[in-house]
């Protein structure tokens, strides 16, 4: 017994140790997607350049000013300057955005030691660094490619020709965009029931024309990478696109946000102090105003909304309860299927009275001595129990003086029977083909 309990216990103590740790090992590192350590020069350890080059990193991923994506930025004098540009994609928040240029910054320093120029990315980011300018200039070079190791699509030809008309649409509204974003995302039907979607993107910093060339530039390295293939991305230095046949991309970031204020920026005279606390004043309440009306009209609809659901619910019930009566009275109204034969002499052609396309009338006559029409439906209606018993409801509260009065029905396996009561002078076509006017 005893010795069990040691198992028992070193067997948890042993589980213990395994989950503290695994939670003590750290998480797993980004992987650099593609990346080229650019064989233009090295800086020595410990230089200028290479305190310049951390300085500028830094300085780009701990940036919260800066809101599009786009980071282009220099650091340092003379031959020690670094140049440095950062894209994120444009359906990513900032935070997201910072984060993979960080993890993208540091891997690319360790890939790519002492070397004065280097470019690499993540799924989310491209960094670039060198130490010539960069900026306002499309550069074509170098360039990667990654693709779907998926099934190569069936239909090549019709593929490729939905794909480049997409390619080609967005390349023209990435090119129409401003300072800011130049940017694009869609989707197009595809042969065999598929829909491509596709994301395209240039550094803002080109003209429309150089964005127009580089994505068209990249999009002809497509037979090279990926012809066949159902995904595929190209990466320039300056503009990049990426489809796919499952969406990627959120498509609610598509629009273009409007410009900042362009006055918000300019140095404008402080007013009075009186004046100063005035306005501080109206600001606050209009900030109050403006809080409480929002939650005064969400309080007031959500009490008619209350309102509305509860008399609704009332009425809901009042309804039931009266159909359920009136089900109630039906059921009052059923006679049993041995009775109503029995008054018609188990169906007698002798009591036949007529015959029509709902079915065959007969005479009979009850237990009391009441005279009585039996229409026996036909069995080729289809009517269930619920819709008979519907129909003998609504024939049973129609009560006038020329109307034949519903004495009672039956429901019994298939046998579908309405009795009425016999008016000798009553024309028989009307208990034939219907139970109104006589």
């Amino acid at each position: 017994m005893a010795s069990s309990r040691l198992l028992f216990s070193l067997c948890l103590l042993f589980v213990e140790v395994l989950a503290l740790a695994k939670a003590q090992q750290p998480a797993d590192q980004p992987k650099m997607l593609y990346h080229d350590c650019v064989g233009k020069g090295n800086y020595t350890t410990n230089s200028a350049y290479q305190a310049n080059l951390n300085q500028l990193l830094n300085s780009i991923y701990t940036n919260t000013e800066i809101n599009n994506g786009f980071y282009n930025f220099s650091y340092g004098q003379d031959a020690d300057t670094v140049y440095s540009i950062a894209l994120c994609r444009p359906d990513i928040s900032p935070d997201v955005c910072r984060v993979c240029i960080r993890n993208a910054s540091d891997l690319l320093v360790r890939l790519c030691p002492n070397f004065v120029e280097a470019i690499g990315g993540l799924d989310n980011c491209t960094v670039r660094y060198t130490n010539r300018s960069i900026f306002n200039r499309m550069e074509k070079g170098p360039y990667f490619w990654v693709y779907d190791d998926r099934v190569n699509v069936s239909d090549v030809v019709g593929f490729n020709q939905s794909r480049m008309t997409l390619l080609d649409r967005l390349r023209d509204e990435a090119a129409a965009g401003d300072s800011r974003y130049k940017k694009a995302m869609g989707q197009i039907a595809a042969p065999n029931f598929q829909t491509i979607y596709a994301l395209v993107q240039c550094t803002p910093d080109l003209s429309a024309s150089e964005c127009r060339d580089c994505l068209y530039n990249a999009s002809g390295l497509i037979p090279e990478c990926c012809k066949a293939r159902q995904g595929g991305r190209v990466i320039y230095p300056s503009c990049n696109f990426r489809y796919e046949i499952d969406r990627f991309y959120d498509p609610s970031t598509n629009s273009i946000p409007p410009p900042p204020d362009s006055t918000s920026n300019n140095t404008v005279p402080s007013p009075p102090a009186s004046t100063s606390q005035g306005k501080k004043g109206m600001k606050r309440n209009v900030i109050i105003i403006i809080s409480i009306v929002p939650i005064a009209i969400s309080v007031i609809l959500i009490v008619c909304v209350c309102i509305f659901l509860r008399a609704r619910r009332k009425q809901k019930g009042e309804e039931e309860a009266k159909d359920l009566n009136e089900m109630e009275d039906v059921e009052l109204l059923q006679l049993d299927f041995g009775t109503v034969r029995a008054a018609t002499g188990n169906f007698s052609e002798d009591n036949k009275l007529g015959q029509g396309g709902f079915g065959v009338v007969y005479k009979g006559t009850l237990t009391s001595g009441q005279d009585i029409a039996v229409k026996r439906l036909s069995r080729a209606s289809g009517q269930g129990e619920l819709e008979f018993k519907n129909e003998v409801m609504l024939v049973a509260k129609l009560q006038h003086r020329n109307l034949v009065r519903l004495l009672g029905f039956c429901y019994e396996k298939e046998e579908r029977i309405l009795v009425y009561e016999f008016l000798p002078n009553s024309s028989l076509n009307n208990l034939i083909f219907g139970i109104f006017v006589i």
